[in-house]
């Protein structure tokens, strides 16, 4: 954190300071998991739907905490505030507003938030220090908690932001206040919740609209929407994708073993880039990454070389396993058509390479409302149109509820259903040598704990 006093904070959050030296400084972050305070760190007592945070303080100061931030004097080292996610807020704004010489960059999307996040913070320490949360803190906890971890030498701030609801973003906005913003793509994730892609689109532009004057737009060219967003304003725009006419693109797009190599392009200059991330769809995600670090001057030829040796950092996001030639691909972090897609033509072409069966294991899409039975059997057509050998719909039928296969019409995909994950477990020692997997569905879901057991399972057999 920017250096403070106990006293500065106690003034910013109106607080009443208990067992402290009011002229400590405090420069660690803070924590809101007791179980994961880091010595010198400080501890917010938040408020939970089944817990109170106020009762885990004392924890957290057994634990290394040199305060916490609570709603009850404990009579411990604190500061006693009427509303702690609000002093969370509120000290957060206070911080950004005081860090001029930081980069604040905010990234939305339908999907790819995480790994554009995890592409920045492998890319931009090339210019200077670079603060990024690990896992998707992206709601209004996650961004002050984000803002908070920087330091008064941080020169990049990267922050992931969601959004539930219309509104969502242009709140994290004031308190982040990004100079630039990313814009993957408008999909169908929370479909269910805005109802309309063009409902989608207006949250996720809220970004965008936030920007000050100066600011810059990244905007992807994977759907129709995202690259109208601010338009009519004074903002730079930035667009990136596969088109030609793209600002930042890819051209001369390959794949070896599921990994993309292509030239970027841009009005910098051309540089080859061959990626470590599985997928078609990291393309994009590295062509966001690519246009941030060029538009904050570092060169083509270090952008490119830093996009070839970043490597998966976040879990469950098309984790490759290779064991005793079985290729499983985890991706059973989240779920929704468009990522779903993705990973489905990944796992037919990594099958095309190996030369085994593939095997698609699904489990439902969350929030997709009226349109889930839709979007679910077109993800079955998908695969059977692609030529995937096993369709296994794990908890849900939705994927084959409806499904026409016609074998003489060389449709030749198999499906199975299976309602508990102990029951696939039971069908899936069928699998061989040489296949490969996939396994996918909404965090929901748990689908990674099927995917463990099937590596454990899969081990002990072999031994």
């Amino acid at each position: 954190m920017i250096a403070l006093t106990v006293a500065e904070i106690a003034e910013i959050i109106d607080a009443q300071i208990v067992k402290l030296d009011p002229s400590m400084v405090v420069t660690d972050y803070p924590a809101i998991d007791s179980r994961k305070v880091e010595e010198g760190a400080f501890f917010v007592a938040l408020p939970g739907e089944r817990v109170d945070g106020n009762s885990y303080a004392k924890e957290a100061i057994e634990n290394g905490a040199s305060f916490a931030i609570t709603t009850i004097n404990l009579e411990i080292p604190s500061l006693v505030v009427a509303d702690s996610a609000v002093a969370l807020t509120t000290l957060a704004t206070v911080a950004r507003e005081r860090m001029k010489s930081c980069t604040f960059i905010g990234i939305t999307g339908s999907h790819g938030k995480t790994t554009t996040k995890d592409l920045l913070g492998h890319i931009l320490p090339i210019m200077g220090e670079c603060t990024f949360p690990d896992g998707s803190f992206n709601n209004e906890i996650g961004v002050p908690l984000t803002i908070l971890r920087c330091t008064d030498t941080t020169r990049f701030c990267v922050v992931e932001m969601g959004a539930r609801h219309l509104g969502d973003i242009t709140t994290l906005c004031a308190i982040a206040k990004p100079q630039i913003g990313v814009v993957l793509v408008v999909g169908s994730a929370h479909l269910g919740e805005f109802g309309s892609r063009e409902a989608i689109a207006r949250a996720k532009g809220e970004l965008i609209n936030s920007l000050p004057a100066n600011g810059i737009a990244i905007l992807g060219e994977y759907d129709p929407l995202t690259p109208h967003m601010g338009e009519g304003s004074d903002r730079k725009r930035v667009t990136f994708g596969e088109k030609s006419t793209s600002r930042v693109r890819a051209a001369d797009l390959e794949f070896r073993e599921g990994l993309a190599h292509f030239d970027l392009v841009s009005e910098y200059g051309r540089a080859p880039v061959a990626l470590r991330l599985l997928g078609a769809h990291q393309v994009a995600n590295a062509l966001a990454a690519a246009a941030v670090a060029l538009e904050v001057g570092i060169p083509i030829e270090s952008v490119a070389a830093a996009l070839s040796t970043a490597e998966p950092r976040s879990k469950w996001r098309m984790e490759l396993h290779d064991v005793d030639e079985l290729l499983l691909i985890n991706d059973s972090y989240n779920a929704n058509p468009e990522s779903m897609q993705a990973a489905l033509r990944t796992l037919v072409l990594l099958t095309q390479e190996r030369g085994g069966s593939s095997w698609a294991v699904l489990g439902k899409m969350h929030e997709l409302g009226e349109s889930e039975r839709e979007e679910h059997l077109r993800i079955g057509r998908l695969a059977s149109k692609l030529g995937v050998d096993h369709l296994v719909a794990v908890g849900t039928e939705l994927y084959l509820d409806g499904l026409q296969l016609d074998p003489d019409a060389g449709d030749e995909m198999l499906t199975h259903y299976f309602l508990t994950q102990e029951e696939a477990l039971d069908m899936l020692v069928h699998v061989q040598r040489g296949d490969v997997l996939l396994v996918k569905a909404s965090r929901a879901e748990h689908l990674d704990e099927l995917a463990e057991k099937l590596l454990a399972n899969w081990q002990v057999g072999k031994e």
